[in-house]
């Protein structure tokens, strides 16, 4: 008779566990989807969200993402190198839906387009971001953000004979400009694959991941493939406006394609903060 009691137990507990987990999961992950992508790294991956695009956090940086131009709800993706171990991709949208990707490497069959449209009854299938209808005037604010004489010193990383220099920061409405000089001292054209744009963790507590999130430049004015031997660019990337928290820093990543001469420098908001206010056009 105990025996009996004994399996009788166990079944309720069992089936108590069962309807508890079916419970938590219908509650608390109803808002997640999650994915496989392979993609490769002379391709790009084209992924279609049903809302704009909020948030991108990268789970390594053998990936490189940017948003279309112009556009809030595509999202870019290739590898930044060849057979890069197996990572992930994290997006909100706009309506409060996480997205996660596991990102495999397949340089033969990448998946090229992929639209995510599960929920979303038949509508607007491309968003244009709100900045898209200023774009020339993001441009003359390029402009006169290149041409402004006021400079920030010390922001600089001198390395490979390739100097990468922060030389202003400046703002107007809700875009940022940021001035970046880059002087290439060597013999050598120096191929330029990403300057990108980060907030990081200032410190990775033992055991956590440090969270890594890009920022998405909305236009560059003086955009080049490649700095020539003994010469000088500079641009000026105009991203949305933002601060970073104290715990956190900006890193702007310069990478060299197939080469070795790589730089970053690292800015805290305190820098940020001293941003010059452009004329009013």
């Amino acid at each position: 008779m105990k025996k009996v009691r004994t399996v009788v137990m166990m079944y309720v507990i069992l089936f108590t566990i069962g309807a508890f987990a079916q419970h938590t999961s219908k509650n608390y992950f109803l808002n997640i989807e999650s994915d496989s992508v392979s993609i490769g790294y002379s391709k790009t991956t084209n992924i279609v969200f049903p809302y704009a695009i909020k948030s991108v956090d990268l789970g390594s940086q053998d990936i490189l993402v940017q948003k279309a131009k112009g556009l809030e709800n595509i999202l870019q993706i290739k590898a930044a190198k060849r057979e890069f171990i197996q990572t992930n991709l994290t997006v909100v949208t706009a309506d409060g839906k996480l997205y996660s990707f596991v990102l495999s490497y397949n340089e033969q069959s990448p998946q090229l387009n992929l639209s995510i449209n599960k929920t979303k009854a038949e509508g607007q299938e491309i968003y244009f971001s709100d900045e898209s209808r200023n774009g020339e005037e993001i441009e003359e604010y390029s402009k006169l953000a290149f041409y402004d004489k006021k400079k920030i010193r010390g922001e600089k990383e001198n390395k490979h004979d390739i100097k990468l220099q922060l030389h202003g920061i400046f703002i107007q409405k809700n875009m940022m400009y940021f001035r970046i000089a880059v002087r290439n001292n060597s013999t050598i054209t120096y191929d330029i694959d990403q300057l990108r744009f980060f907030t990081r963790d200032t410190k990775k507590v033992k055991r956590t991941a440090s969270q890594e999130i890009e920022i998405l430049p909305f236009y560059i004015l003086n955009d080049v493939a490649a700095i020539d031997e003994e010469s000088e660019n500079t641009f000026v990337f105009a991203l949305p406006k933002f601060t970073i928290p104290e715990e956190k820093y900006l890193a702007i990543q310069l990478l060299e394609k197939n080469g070795g001469r790589h730089l970053e420098l690292d800015v805290m908001n305190k820098k940020i903060e001293k941003v010059t206010v452009l004329p009013t056009l």
